[in-house]
């Protein structure tokens, strides 16, 4: 057992195989074999019997997965947004206006139209 021969190789010759005789041959053995007419004992039972042992799809998990690669992606975005939002400005932006202010100037000058409307309708 242990000093086994070597397998002997089999030596692939495709130019002396005759393809056809070959053919011939297969067919002629399979025909002096036919397979047998009935299905093997518990056939049917045996294959639905491994397709109910197939792991179902969990469609619950697909959901959660779906969204919880959205929430991660918002995740993202808002921090992106919030440090976008906290960073520093240039120094330019020190002579501009701030949001405050022009906010304030556009409540402001939307009362000081109505002020002013109401003193030319009297």
């Amino acid at each position: 057992m242990c000093n086994r021969d070597a397998p002997k190789r089999v030596r692939l010759d495709v130019q002396r195989m005759n393809r056809l005789s070959l053919h011939d041959k297969l067919i002629a053995a399979a025909r002096q074999h036919p397979p047998g007419g009935q299905v093997p004992y518990a056939f049917e039972k045996r294959i639905m019997a491994r397709l109910n042992t197939l792991p179902q799809r969990d469609e619950w998990a697909a959901w959660c997965r779906a969204l919880w690669c959205g929430a991660g992606a918002c995740a993202a975005v808002a921090l992106l947004t919030s440090i976008w939002t906290l960073a520093p400005f240039p120094a330019d932006a020190d002579t501009a206006p701030g949001f405050a202010q022009e906010l304030e100037q556009t409540i402001l000058a939307t009362t000081d139209d109505a002020d002013g409307a109401n003193e030319n309708w009297w």
